[in-house]
């Protein structure tokens, strides 16, 4: 391993052999990082924002959050001049605000292909796809327990998806494999299956220390320790608490300068208030005081604000997802960030429904149009939701990464250069003609309009033809040719192997355990 790690970055990126396999492989296509040439959309006034970071410093000075089970953590923030009685910990007004001045408003995650790093944070969105589901779902099979085939998958899917910048973290569980062993499955799958950005694992701090190892022998232990090469989710147990498992997986990932999503996940009406100023509010303390000790554990440690908000059914007490309450919220969280100068995460493919239907489909566009224009930088869950969240749909996620080219395009504005303006075609075509023949036209027809990939535009002749086929029948198909049409990006066999005996020794080294 000592030797391993001291290969520079560009020997782990592979060597002749993987230099030879690159030559043959089928060229996968994928879009740069959005760049927002847009306005964000605001919509709280000057005044609002400040009664709301007003009333969370409040809440922090008052009311205070709770460090559970976690007594290196108390100890921090002793030191730091918190209160802290007990478990519970209140924070002197501007110390919070004083302690995030050391996050950075902007970094780097790197690929293992450079080609796909990305930039996270000023008016940059990173996609990444969902995260967390237990089942899964496709047209032949209905709704099942993940296993890790499924998992590999999904992690292909994102592969091969052009407008997909990111692999993510926990696509689905794999539920055949046991509790303690998958997270090495599933990272070994995105570093060994994709050649895109990756998330490591948060369900124990030892499994994050396995993330930070494994990461290690992929870019290089250097690397690591010098480079953010991992983002992480780190979800806080709103109403304001935070555990020991998360904040022992923050600690390890601050540590080693890897970058946390401090993201309080808010059921509007169950874990937070009703209203959107109270829910902001509530959301702005968390993630002050997630972030602030993100600091304490390590100054400079990159780090995205985040803020996963729905509202609960009244009558069923289920979530309910693209509605203009969880608008408004994210609309806000967006502004609340850029004054605070932080890295954001929100929004995603959200929806309530059991099938990628018209359900879906509705809730999905309302949640990623508001993703766009609330100045999101970090898009978890941006493709495969389905039954809020239980799920991960194959049909539902290539119907989704189809559809993220519609913001890579909204999201260019208007160009206003000569070609922009089209004068030349207006001044050709004149009154009464057209312009399908026009050199302007012609110039442009390939690249002037964005074309989904999977959406149905023949003529209804046609369409019935070929079997009167609707999206989901469609999307069933495009899953198929993906997965058919994959190839594995070329990997160093030498890191392959280490990889490989790295997952092998540690699964050896433990009992299964399934809770």
């Amino acid at each position: 391993m000592a030797e391993a790690s001291a290969r520079s970055r560009r020997a782990r990126g592979g060597g002749g052999a993987a230099r030879r396999a690159e030559r043959s492989a089928v060229s996968i296509e994928t879009a740069r990082f959005i760049e927002r040439n847009i306005p964000n959309f605001e919509i709280l006034s000057e005044e609002a924002l400040e009664i709301i970071e007003h009333n969370a410093e409040t809440v922090l000075e008052e009311i205070g959050v709770n460090f559970v089970q976690n007594p290196a953590a108390l100890e921090r923030w002793r030191q730091a001049g918190a209160d802290v009685q007990g478990e519970r910990v209140r924070l002197p007004r501007g110390l919070a605000r004083q302690l995030i001045a050391t996050a950075p408003s902007q970094f780097t995650q790197h690929a293992r292909n450079p080609a796909r790093s990305v930039e996270i944070g000023g008016r940059n969105l990173v996609l990444a796809p969902i995260y967390g589901p237990p089942f899964v779902h496709d047209m032949e099979n209905g709704r099942r327990y993940a296993t890790l085939e499924d998992f590999r998958n999904f992690v292909r899917l994102g592969y091969m998806s052009k407008w997909l910048h990111h692999s993510g973290g926990t696509v689905c569980e794999p539920t055949d494999i046991p509790v303690n062993k998958r997270h090495l499955d599933m990272l070994h799958a995105h570093m060994t299956l994709s050649d895109k950005p990756f998330m490591g694992s948060v369900t124990e701090p030892s499994r994050a220390q396995d993330s930070v190892d494994m990461a290690g022998l992929l870019f290089g232990e250097d690397f690591v320790r010098d480079n953010t090469v991992m983002t992480n989710l780190i979800n806080v147990n709103s109403p304001m608490t935070f555990d020991d498992v998360m904040m022992g997986s923050l600690e390890v990932y601050a540590s080693n300068n890897q970058a946390c999503i401090i993201s309080p996940f808010i059921v509007g009406g169950a874990m937070a208030p009703t209203t959107v100023a109270g829910t902001l509010t509530q959301v702005l303390a968390e993630v002050l005081a997630g972030i602030a000790y993100a600091q304490l554990v390590r100054p400079g440690a990159p780090v995205i604000a985040g803020a996963f908000v729905t509202s609960i059914d009244m009558n069923s007490g289920a979530p309910t997802f693209g509605t203009p309450e969880a608008a408004h919220i994210t609309y806000g969280m967006g502004q609340i960030a850029r004054r605070l100068g932080l890295p954001y995460r929100s929004a995603g493919s959200f929806n309530g429904s059991k099938l990628p239907d018209a359900q879906a489909a509705y809730e999905t566009s309302n949640s990623l149009n508001v993703g766009l224009l609330a100045g999101v930088n970090f898009m978890l869950h941006s493709c495969g939701w389905l039954e809020g969240g239980l799920v991960a749909s194959f049909e539902k996620f290539v119907m989704d990464a189809d559809q993220l080219g519609t913001l890579h395009h909204l999201a260019k504005g208007v160009y206003m250069d000569e070609n922009g303006q089209a004068m030349d075609a207006i001044r050709e075509v004149g009154p009464g003609g057209h312009y399908l023949g026009c050199a302007h036209t012609h110039a442009n027809f390939k690249t002037a309009f964005w074309r989904s990939d999977l959406l149905d535009y023949k003529p209804y002749e046609t369409w019935i033809d070929e079997g009167g086929r609707d999206t989901m029948a469609l999307a069933n198909a495009r899953v198929k040719k993906l997965l058919g049409d994959y190839q594995q990006p070329a990997l160093d066999p030498a890191i392959n192997e280490a990889l490989g005996d790295f997952v092998a020794r540690r699964k050896e080294a433990m009992p299964d355990a399934f809770s």
